[in-house]
């Protein structure tokens, strides 16, 4: 196999094998050898009369392999007559499948399974005999036993053609054949030369044939014997597979008809070389081909010959008499061999002729499930195509594939027990019905693994997760391996059981088994050998066992291959694999015996060498007993249990035990190293230690939870329910991620909200959910005692309509979570919903044959008209059998019978057409039906319909004629269509495939089909932005709609395709031809210049084919209005050509950028606020208040964090503002100079002046060029002066990073993914040197540390070796690029650093290392060193450390590169010989995104994504927190009563509490998958009895005492999420506030409720807040007061006396505000007691003004109003100086004197502002905007 000379021209096979010896090959039965009469040579005689007991079997032993890799093989052999015979040949894919074609005249028809071919022969017979005749008559040769003048046959199997068509795979080599009873043969062989066996040598050398070209004569040693005078073909069969421009079927194996031509050596063409993807087809077997096909092929017509057609022939099939056969008319196929001579040969008059180029690397053609049938597409009424008489080159639908299936919305199917970490924590692998789904945890970006045509119901990963086992349900289970990074099936095997449910492999790969049932329903247990498997070699069976244990889980332990553990309902057994024979041992249970046992677990953790006595196993239960077994003794250790807690109070739930009771079922368990994960049937995940002392963690799940399954670092827990969800548990920050929810049965109907991106479906679970298309997080979920069957998006607003089983129309309003309307018009299952595209109207019709029509203008949704009998009965036309033009004129459906199609005015519902579908086919003998109907958007004179059989019929909707029809759609009946908006594509579902197609079927190919859904697909559509496809039936689909969203205009005179049409100030073109989008103009047209052209690069055009077009950037003339509008040439035949004078005129519109898929890539978070650009600072040395302290890092950044020991400078950036601070004395600097996100630092190496830049909030780009103002900002600070040197802004879009040359005479910049340009400046006066374009994503730079005009970069595209060029004042900067070793796959490069050695190292997003040689410019050198992406790369001498997102850091001892010589070839650490250390490592809490060490790498300071910064020691193998912050949203802030503490919480669940004198993190108090919003202090005067009390998302209020570090009691007040919480003015109670406006009343002591108060019921309470105050003035009993502030613009006033339980109303306030739409987003509304006076209450928010009201409660009115430049978002009041703080949406914190008004304005944030508070001495201010929490000092206005 490693080399292929020997093999040619042809290999002898029963030569090679010494057939006689039958010592490589073997016989069986009656198998003897005599003289051929005819041949006159001795031929092997097979007998018997079973074929499968006689035959001869090359080779002899069946692991071995011929390795022949000939694309052709020959049989030399004749049938025996009057019997039947079969032939064998197992063939190798280059993916190491081994697939079995078959052929014999024992089969009936063809068929296809993923590893068997099995091809019906049909035996032809002697000229002129009456078989012969026969067959001729019966157009499919004779079927059955071989005739008696059956003549020898050579047949020609062309095995790279069967692979790629049918299975859609790459031919390897030929392994092995088996020919059976009953024949003669004489030999075979194998070649990759087309052989002719008519030519003799002497004909072949007249005629020029040499096997040079590919073709020739047949050896002699192969050829059959011809008297003189005779012909071959007189005398012998000759049998093409694949038959050459026959007729014949496509499907078996017979002779194609005679050529009368063929046989003249004048005539004679040269036999033709295919090339392995172009075949010829006969037109029965277009869709037996693989899933995405395209069909090209000349046709060749007569010249000065004028077609005639007497019939109707099918399109484009071209009748024999008009194909020339001249040899001047001579014309290349696009498919051919680039070496062919001559023309093809005639077709015969049925056969289309067509090449079928296939797609193998296409994922989907490897579906089994649907065979497609031919279309043919006729216009009607039975209209007569003519060909043109220029037409050469067929065309197809573009682009292929047109559709690429993005994302999945779902989980389970056969299983919800199969769910899987890779090793590296990044990536969870589950089944969704037949498909396999990888999902990144961090994006939920998906791929996955297609090839089962069932249900998978289990998967297994090896040890470290390469190789990746699946196995499918059903009869007959297909196990398949799969290569889990490449994405591959590396080999398939078939289990002869059923219900495969168990699959396990060992930690090594080398062994995997397998649990299911056999036909006797006893369970089966297989273990497999798979050492090979990675290699290509062949799984084989190591042994099986057959047993009436009842088999739940089966695992193979992790320190012996030959060692399995399985349990059951009664049983716990231990599997042993010895000399073939599987054997195993119960373990004893006792009195336990009864149980049924669900899962089982080894500890991990310990050494494969480990004694087997220390060795435990847990196995868990449905009672809720866990067992520990001792694996040496075969015996119970330990027999714990899990019960229901003990309710001691209502609210509060007691640690679990194990003790005696009634437990809870267990359905999984997982142990790691540091723990016990268990789930249970209750919905919990608990995390245990090992002895099971105690519940440590615990998350609650919405169903029964079915497996548990900890990640490799022991850092996440994966948990799938019942019900379909799949999440994990971050065990660190005890935050809990949502992966997937999904229905738990099929999906009935969707429908799409194209503004909000929102998608609804409607499912046999019986819920309604809808999901977010971008993120596929599950938004609501809508539970009904009725099922639902059909949703309807409304066009405009979010609201959406719901059909149920019962009739019931129900109406609801997403924004607001209510229900609008109810319907019960309707008796029978609703059928069709949908709203008109005006949203005027919305109709529903039943399966008894209503029609309902309402007004959707209104909120109740009004009934309008109900019509009874109209449409058509049954539930077969759901969900979707209701249709709307697009100009919400017409209304049409199936009724009021099958074959009926009406349409109805649909503002009346009044009959405007009836179109009966029944009598348009005249010629069918059956009646058709109609099945579903559809407007064409872009015309709404065309209506689709769908009927029974298989067709798609344009009726026009004026008159009901028949325009067009196309037939044989699908194989099965079409259950879903719809046309995209503008009119171009067709969509259409049957059975499990999805077909896109050309809507005016201008092509030979007009579609394309995909598969992947395992069950029949209820609904298809465009989503409304026709950028993507839905599908839903077992799941939700998300596919990418590629083709362009307008047509391609193609010039006859030019091969330049113009992709988008643009007018300049025009709507006509060069040509005058009018161009028109459908909408009115919004002015009137100006005179300029003729219009630009502009060409998309996506439309495919090759950019070679077009030099002289310049991609210029738009000028100062450009027009820079609104975006330009791209619009549709309507008539594309009078299209004049390109002028080709005006080629400076073209443009190339760019492809949209697309983020690279690595984390090393800065991207700035997402913000809706808006920078106020008219605020002005105060002047210095004025300002009221001083930036004191920035708390946290900015863990988004990217290398934004800078450090210099020698010079004693460590800077990072939070927000907008750069921190400069000092380690030793804890004080800080702030440059203040952005108004944006920082995304990175560089400082010089003197370190007097850093660098760092930001990026200016991304706004929407318009066509007329206005991106100029969109430039990022780079700053130059001076670190010693702390002022601001100088300023630049250049990139487009962010900067991913900053470097200065080692002599500080350079400063490189680099553009983001947006704008990849590296730019390089003068230091001396940061003038722009020079600038280079670059072809992908540069992900970082640095400068050489030894010479200065040396820099490299990485990126997407590889490795950028920069060179700059100085000639006196000019500066040239030369890159040159190199990709990225092959040796690493598909990799982007994504972190630098030089070696002091003129070495390079980078790092990968798949965790390798390569070295380079600088001055070679070439790798030499990988390994991997992470498991993850390195983001991060720092060498100081030679020690490298490697950063990554796996939050490993490492250091490496990297001495021996440096001695290494650059080879030919790059090598691995393995190969070389070399050792590369591993000295040290930590993981740190988050992805590395800076670092920064001293020279001898001994010490160094790390950030990282949780915003924490870390002093790293390697010498004491130590690490401190440095800098800590929130890495989420920061949703209050309060300071403690003695201003000693201030504390914060935050989305993520935490509640901090800092020290304000060191800023430093004192404690953190974290709960698990909640988020905490509010946080207040107790106003105890004693440290030691000092609490802090927070709200979280649950209701839930929490104490926490700061003395003991512990929770102190928990409260559950709220059934909704707690917004605000407040200690009473003298601590006897907790005031807290819930979302839905219920305030209650609780005490601290004991935690429960005493009163609940409901006056804001309703609305959100935004503020509570108490004070000491005598209320006897205002007339009430009561010692303080305390107030409320709610969403609705109410503010309540309450005195009390907590101790009198006295609580009482003393003011109401309503303060008015204009009418708002309810989507708006509209600012909260916020009151505060004065400090000075508690009498006042200042409010505001949403008004008639914006501004600051002041209320006095004794006058009872508003005494004084503050006008305001925003709305404000918080406020706070100062006890000092009548101060009031304001933060603003503009992200302006406002301080301003409320006596006189005087303010001033601060722009430190880089967001809008949630909350603000002073201090309570007033000398102090917190600021927050997101994350970013700033310290002021109080000075005074």
């Amino acid at each position: 196999m490693a080399s292929k000379g020997w093999q040619q021209p042809y290999v002898n096979i029963f030569k090679h094998v010494k057939v006689e010896d039958w010592r490589r090959s073997a016989k069986e039965g009656d198998v003897s050898s005599y003289t051929d009469k005819k041949l006159k040579c001795t031929v092997y005689r097979i007998r018997g009369p079973v074929p499968a007991n006689s035959y001869i079997l090359v080779p002899k032993v069946i692991n071995q392999s011929l390795g022949l890799t000939g694309h052709f093989f020959y049989l030399l052999f004749r049938p025996t007559p009057g019997k039947y015979f079969v032939v064998h040949l197992d063939v190798a894919a280059e993916e190491g499948q081994v697939i079995r074609i078959s052929f014999s005249n024992m089969f009936k028809e063809f068929k296809s399974t993923a590893t068997w071919l099995q091809f019906p022969f049909l035996c032809g017979a002697a000229k002129d005999s009456v078989y012969e005749s026969t067959s001729k008559s019966a157009k499919h040769g004779l079927v059955g036993p071989a005739p008696t003048s059956v003549r020898w046959t050579c047949l020609m199997l062309d095995l790279q053609y069967t692979l790629s068509v049918y299975l859609n795979r790459c031919y390897s080599h030929l392994k092995s054949v088996k020919l059976c009873a009953n024949m003669a043969v004489k030999n075979m062989f194998t070649t990759d030369l087309l052989l002719d066996p008519g030519i003799s040598f002497s004909e072949a050398k007249l005629m020029g044939l040499a096997s040079s070209l590919g073709t020739g004569p047949m050896p002699r040693e192969m050829s059959f014997p011809v008297p003189k005078g005779g012909h071959w073909h007189d005398l012998y069969d000759y049998i093409k597979f694949p038959s050459g421009g026959t007729k014949l079927p496509f499907d078996s194996i017979q002779k194609a008809s005679p050529q009368p031509e063929a046989r003249s050596a004048s005539n004679q063409r040269s036999p033709e070389r295919e090339g392995s993807r172009c075949v010829n087809l006969s037109k029965a077997v277009q869709d037996r081909v693989s899933l995405i096909q395209q069909i090209t092929n000349p046709k060749l017509l007569k010249r000065n010959h004028t077609p005639v057609v007497a019939n109707v022939p099918e399109l484009d099939v071209v009748p024999r008499d008009l194909l020339s056969h001249s040899d001047d008319q001579q014309q290349e196929s696009p498919c051919s061999s680039s070496h062919q001579l001559t023309s093809r040969p005639p077709a015969d008059p049925d056969d289309g002729g067509v090449h079928v180029y296939v797609h193998p690397e296409d994922f989907f053609s490897q579906y089994e499930g649907e065979s497609e049938e031919e279309f043919a597409c006729t216009p009607a009424p039975r209209p007569v195509s003519l060909l043109s008489s220029h037409k050469t080159k067929q065309q197809k639908l573009l682009p292929d594939p047109i559709l690429r299936l993005s994302r999945i919305i779902g989980f389970g199917g056969a299983t919800t027990k199969c769910v899987l970490w890779t090793k590296s924590g990044d990536a969870v692998v589950y089944p969704c019905h037949a498909i396999i789904v990888s999902m990144k945890t961090s994006s939920n970006q998906q791929r996955f693994f297609i090839g089962h045509t069932d249900k998978v119901s289990a998967l297994a990963f090896n040890g470290n997760t390469t190789l990746l086992a699946s196995a499918q349900t059903g009869n007959n289970s297909v196990v398949r391996v799969w290569n889990y990074h490449k994405g591959n099936c590396l080999a398939m095997f078939r289990v002869h059981a059923h219900s495969l449910s168990c699959l396990s492999f060992s930690r090594g790969g080398g062994i995997l088994c397998g649990v299911g049932k056999d036909n006797h329903n006893k369970t089966m247990v297989v273990v497999w050998n798979t050492l090979n498997v990675g290699k290509g070699g062949e799984v084989t069976i190591l042994a099986k066992a057959h047993t009436d244990v009842d088999i739940h889980t089966m695992k193979v332990t992790f320190f012996d291959d030959t060692r399995l553990v399985s349990c059951g309902r009664d049983n716990i057994r231990l599997w042993r694999v010895r000399n073939g024979m599987l054997r195993s041992c119960p373990v004893s249970l006792g009195e336990y015996h009864s149980m049924d046992f669900t899962d089982v677990a080894f500890e991990e953790g310990s050494s494969s060498d480990q004694h087997l006595d220390d060795r435990t196993l847990f196995v868990s239960s449905r009672s809720g007993h866990i067992f520990e077994i001792d694996y040496s003794r075969v015996a119970i250790r330990n027999v714990r249990r899990l019960l229901p807690a003990q309710q001691q109070h209502a609210d509060r739930r007691e640690k679990w035990s194990f003790n005696t009771g009634p437990g809870i079922a267990i359905n999984s368990i997982s142990v790691s190293s540091s723990f016990c994960a268990t789930g249970s049937e209750d919905g919990f995940l608990r995390l245990w230690p090992h002895d099971f002392s105690a519940v440590f963690l615990e998350a609650e799940h919405e169903g029964p939870v079915s497996v548990v399954s900890a990640s490799f670092d022991s850092l996440h827990v994966l948990a799938a329910t019942s019900t379909g969800n799949l999440g994990f548990l971050d065990v660190s920050s005890r935050g809990y991620n949502t992966l997937m929810r999904s229905h738990t049965d099929t999906v009935l109907g969707f429908s799409i909200d194209g503004v909000h991106r929102h998608l609804t479906t409607a499912s046999s679970d019986g819920t309604v959910r809808i999901w977010n298309m971008d993120s596929l997080h599950q938004l609501y979920d809508f539970v009904s005692e009725d099922s639902p069957c059909s949703v309807a998006f409304h066009p405009s607003e979010q609201i959406f309509c719901c059909g149920f089983t019962s009739g019931i129309v129900r109406v609801f309003d997403i924004s607001s979570a209510k229900l609008l309307a109810e319907h019960k018009q309707h008796r029978g299952e609703v059928v069709g919903l949908a709203f008109s595209p005006d949203g005027e109207f919305m109709y529903s019709a039943d399966s008894q044959g209503s029609l309902a029509l309402y007004n959707s203008s209104e909120e109740d949704h009004n009934v309008i008209k109900v019509a009874c009998n109209v449409v058509a009965r049954g539930t077969e036309r759901a969900p979707d059998a209701l249709s709307v033009s697009s100009d919400s004129c017409c209304l049409a459906f199936v009724g009021p019978s099958e074959y009926i199609v009406t349409i109805a005015d649909a503002r009346s519902l009044d009959e405007l057409l009836h179109v009966d579908v029944s009598i348009l086919d005249v010629e069918s003998s059956r009646l058709d039906s109609a099945l579903k109907v559809c407007f064409s958007p872009a015309s709404t004179e065309h209506l689709l319909v769908t009927t029974s059989a298989n067709k798609i019929l344009w009726v026009s909707t004026k008159t009901g004629r028949l325009l067009r029809e196309v037939s044989k759609v699908h194989k099965h009946q079409c259950s879903s269509l719809a046309v995209s908006e503008d009119s171009r594509f067709l969509l259409t579902a049957g059975h499990n495939a999805v077909k896109v197609w050309d809507y005016n079927m201008q092509h030979d190919a007009n579609s394309q089909m995909f598969i992947g859904h395992s069950q029949p697909i209820r609904q298809v559509s465009f989503t409304p932005d026709q950028l993507g496809v839905v599908s839903v039936g077992d799941a939700i689909f998300l596919w990418d709609f590629l083709a362009n969203p307008v047509d391609f205009l193609t010039d006859s005179c030019s091969p330049l395709k113009v992709g988008y049409i643009s007018t300049s100030k025009t709507d006509t073109d060069a040509s005058g031809i009018q161009l028109s989008n459908g909408m009115p103009r919004q002015t009137a047209p100006l005179p300029s210049s003729p219009p630009r052209l502009y060409i998309s690069t996506i439309d495919q055009v090759d950019q070679e084919l077009i030099p002289a077009i310049p991609a210029e950037e738009s000028g100062p003339g450009s027009s820079s209005g609104p975006a330009t509008s791209f619009l549709k040439v309507t008539d594309l035949l009078h299209t004049s050509p390109l002028n080709t004078n005006d080629m400076d005129a073209v443009k190339l519109k760019q492809k949209k950028p697309v983020r690279p898929d690595c984390y090393r890539h800065f991207i700035p978070r997402f913000k809706t606020s808006s920078l106020d650009q008219a605020v002005v600072a105060p002047q210095p040395q004025e300002e009221g208040i001083k930036l004191k302290a920035v708390i946290g890092y900015n863990g988004n950044g990217r290398g934004n964090m800078v450090w210099s020991p020698d010079q004693g400078l460590f800077a990072y950036s939070c927000g907008c503002v750069v921190v400069v601070e000092y380690l030793d004395t804890g004080r800080q600097r702030h440059f203040q100079g952005h108004s944006e996100e920082i995304s990175c630092l560089a400082v010089t190496n003197d370190a007097q002046c850093g660098v760092q830049l930001v990026m200016l909030l991304q706004t929407v780009a318009s066509a007329a060029g206005g991106s100029n103002g969109n430039k990022s900002l780079i700053c130059i600070w001076d670190i010693r002066k702390g002022i601001c040197r100088s300023t630049i802004s250049y990139h487009r879009g962010a900067v991913q990073c900053l470097a200065f040359s080692r002599d500080d005479r350079f400063l490189l910049s680099v553009g983001d993914f947006s704008d990849p340009e590296v730019a390089l400046w003068s230091t001396k006066n940061f003038k722009l040197l020079s600038s280079v374009n670059v072809s992908g994503p540069i992900h970082d730079a640095a400068f050489s540390p030894s010479t200065h005009s040396q820099m490299a970069c990485v990126g997407s595209q590889g490795a950028y070796f920069c060179l700059i060029h100085s000639q006196g004042l000019d500066v040239e900067l030369k890159v040159q690029r190199v990709k990225a070793p092959v040796e690493v796959g598909d990799v982007e490069l994504t972190a630098l650093c030089y070696h002091r050695e003129s070495l390079l190292f980078t790092g990968t997003n798949r965790g390798h290392v390569c070295v380079w040689d600088v001055d070679m410019q070439r790798c030499f050198m990988t390994w991997e060193a992470d498991e993850g992406e390195i983001g991060v790369l720092l060498c100081r001498g030679n020690r490298l450390l490697t950063g990554s997102n796996t939050r490993w850091l490492r250091q490496w001892e990297v001495e021996a590169v440096q001695d290494m010589k650059p080879q030919e070839k790059v090598s691995s650490v393995e190969d070389s010989g070399k050792t590369v250390v591993l000295e040290q490592e930590v993981m740190l809490d988050g992805t590395i995104v800076s670092a920064a060490f001293d020279n001898t790498a001994d010490m160094g300071i790390v950030g990282t994504t949780a915003g924490t910064l870390w002093y790293i020691n390697w010498a004491d193998s130590s690490n401190i927190r440095l800098v800590s912050g929130h890495k989420t949203k920061v949703n209050d802030v309060v300071f403690s009563f003695d201003e000693s503490h201030f504390a914060t919480c935050s989305e993520d669940g935490s509640v901090r509490v800092w020290s304000t004198s060191s800023y430093e993190l004192v404690v953190q108090f974290q709960v698990l998958n909640q988020a905490c919003g509010c946080v207040c202090w107790s106003p105890s005067s004693s440290k030691d009895s000092t609490c802090v009390a927070a709200g979280y998302s649950d209701g839930t209020l929490r104490i926490f005492r700061l003395a003991s570090t512990e929770m102190e009691l928990k409260l559950h007040p709220h059934q909704v999420a707690v917004t605000a919480v407040q200690y009473s003015a003298n601590a006897r109670v907790i005031l807290s506030a819930g979302k839905n406006g219920l305030v209650a009343v609780s005490s601290p002591v004991d935690g429960g409720t005493i009163r609940v108060i409901r006056d804001h019921k309703g609305a959100t309470i935004t503020t509570i807040q108490c004070v000491h105050e005598q209320c006897e003035k205002f007339g009430l009993e009561g010692n303080e007061m305390w107030l409320a502030a709610s969403a609705d613009r109410r503010v309540s006033v309450w005195a009390s006396d907590w101790l009198k339980d006295k609580c009482d109303l003393l003011d109401w306030l309503t303060f008015p505000a204009p009418a708002y739409f309810a989507g708006d987003s509209l600012p909260p509304s916020l009151a505060a007691f004065c400090p000075a006076d508690c009498s006042l209450v200042v409010y505001t928010g949403y008004g008639v003004e914006k501004e600051l009201s002041f209320y006095s409660l004794t006058k009872k009115q508003i005494i004084k109003k503050i006008a305001l430049p925003h709305w404000a978002t918080c406020i706070s009041l100062s006890s000092k100086s009548q101060l009031v703080a304001v933060g603003s949406n503009e992200r302006v914190l406002k301080l301003l004197q409320s006596t006189n008004g005087r303010f001033q304005d601060f722009l430190q944030h880089s967001d809008s502002l949630q909350t603000c508070h002073f201090s309570p001495s007033g000398t102090l201010l917190f600021s927050v905007a997101y994350n970013e929490i700033l310290l002021w000092e109080v000075k005074g206005l």
